[in-house]
């Protein structure tokens, strides 16, 4: 019994040290930080919303519209950093990105001055959200397919960029006004920074192709598929993150502080669950989790949209619906290296541009809804309507997966 408990204890741990010797766990870890930091710059309009809606006087639809353009902004940017990633490479595609980032701070912190303003400033950030496929393939690039969804899944936790936006920027806003708050943020990209040109190192898997070979994914079914999925789950979880703090404070009169503490509840559960559902999904398949992922965030979204009276049961609601929604991005991510071994960086860019376009789609959603019909319900219940519909769609297409690409499930084959 002794010898049985000993084993059980330490096979994890032996696991943990295969998965750091088969790849280069600093460039993992500089994935991982590049992306959080970029993840919080991303949605920091999100985060200050009510403190901008206020000074400005928005609608509801005003709002949903604000909040929507650096996710929209982001999602076009994903592609081109994606094929400039596989020119330069994605280490330098990543310090050109941040570089970027702190100068786009820099226009936010000097020059943000009135509700046009702060809509170019959100054009600029999206310059934040560009930096998926390439974290996540620089991460993952130097570990074998049965740990790719690990190290996705590590990689893409970078997403909790989130908490550190809604739990951050409220008070500094509060203390020394919103707009101070981009120059802080700016300060501090330079850490990220730091940590990619002296630990992360270029991984093996690249080739050079031509851009017809790059973009190749646009014109398969494939792309379109994952990218349909993803709408689901990344734009729900980037929608629901930025719109969050202004749901909170305008729903249950919450104060802006207390909002960001909200929304910090839900979010941080999608952001730790990612790393579970790349774990889980190599080992029961990413299409297995992904079809009890679609299911959870449906039911959670309806009653979410039917529990708008309570604030602990809508907290409690949103925290199951973020878990399910980071589960699935790690599940989707397990995939893709599995369908476009060559060609993760481009692929993953291209299914996170048209996929985060969703993120766009839902603030303003529930903008559109509390403006004609008085009530959120109406957002709730589109976004859960369309995650039915993928679900169907998933249900059909892996039957084709399975008996091309992958084991049954979706597993790595081998």
């Amino acid at each position: 019994m002794t010898a049985y408990a000993s084993s059980s204890a330490s096979a994890p741990s032996s696991q943990r040290a295969a998965f750091l010797k088969a790849g280069h766990w600093p460039t993992l870890f500089a994935s991982f930080l590049y992306f959080d930091f970029c993840f919080a710059i991303w949605v920091l309009n999100g985060a200050m919303a009510p403190f901008i809606s206020e000074s400005f006087g928005l609608n509801a639809a005003q709002k949903g519209f604000m909040i929507s353009v650096p996710i929209l902004a982001g999602a076009l940017m994903r592609f081109p950093l994606g094929v400039l990633a596989q020119y330069i490479g994605r280490k330098n595609a990543a310090m050109v990105e941040m570089s970027l980032i702190v100068a786009a701070l820099a226009f936010g912190f000097f020059y943000v001055k009135s509700y046009n303003d702060v809509i170019a400033m959100g054009v600029l950030l999206g310059i934040a959200g560009a930096s998926f496929g390439v974290a996540l393939s620089l991460g993952s690039g130097w570990y074998p397919p049965k740990y790719k969804g690990l190290a996705m899944g590590i990689a893409g936790a970078g997403n909790s960029g989130t908490v550190l936006a809604v739990l951050f920027a409220p008070p500094l806003a509060t203390k020394f006004g919103w707009t101070a708050v981009y120059g802080l943020a700016a300060c501090t990209m330079v850490l990220p920074m730091i940590v990619m040109w002296v630990f992360a190192k270029e991984p093996p898997d690249r080739e050079h192709q031509s851009f017809r070979q790059h973009i190749s994914c646009l014109f398969e079914k494939d792309g379109w598929i994952f990218s349909l999925i993803y709408i689901v789950t990344f734009g729900g979880f980037i929608g629901l993150a930025s719109f969050l703090p202004t749901y909170f404070y305008d729903q249950f009169k919450v104060t802006k502080i207390e909002a960001g503490q909200l929304t910090m509840l839900a979010t941080i559960m999608g952001s730790a669950v990612r790393v579970v559902g790349g774990y889980i999904s190599d080992r029961i398949g990413g299409v297995n989790t992904l079809s009890g992922v679609l299911l959870v965030v449906a039911a959670t979204l309806v009653a979410c949209g039917l529990a708008g009276q309570s604030l602990a049961v809508t907290t409690l609601l949103f925290m199951l619906c973020f878990a399910a929604l980071g589960a699935g991005n790690g599940a989707l991510f397990q995939l893709v290296p599995l369908r476009w071994p060559l060609t993760t960086a481009v692929a993953g860019s291209m299914i996170g541009e048209v996929g985060a376009l969703g993120g766009g789609f839902l603030p303003n959603a529930m903008g559109q809804s509390k403006q004609l019909a008085g009530t959120y319900l109406w957002g709730f219940v589109a976004f859960a309507a369309l995650a039915v519909i993928v679900l169907i769609m998933l249900r059909r297409v892996q039957i084709r997966w399975t008996r091309t690409w992958a084991e049954k499930g979706g597993r790595a084959r081998g």
